[in-house]
């Protein structure tokens, strides 16, 4: 059976603008701010999280560890250069 003009005018009206809706759509989706703001919005969803936060926790503890470890090995090492100087410069 033959389809009416009038049915498929309908149905191409009608796909035009379920098209014309989709390209809306993805042209909002791809917006440069767009794209900021659901980045901020997941990110601070995994940030609520608690898993994430005793993660990034323990991250920083190590992080403060490491650099307490490098001043003291630091003033360490000139501590024993100081002294190495002072026993050179008794020889002398």
């Amino acid at each position: 059976m033959a389809r009416d003009i009038n049915d498929i005018q309908r149905d191409i009206e009608r796909t035009r603008q379920q098209l014309a809706g989709t390209l809306d759509e993805l042209a909002n989706r791809t917006k440069p701010q767009n794209l900021v703001d659901d980045a901020k919005n997941q990110a601070n969803e995994k940030l609520q999280d608690p898993t994430v936060q005793k993660v990034l926790l323990g991250i920083g503890a190590a992080v403060v560890g490491l650099i307490v470890l490098s001043v003291a090995n630091g003033r360490k090492k000139k501590k024993n250069l100081k002294e190495l100087q002072r026993i050179l410069a008794e020889r002398a």
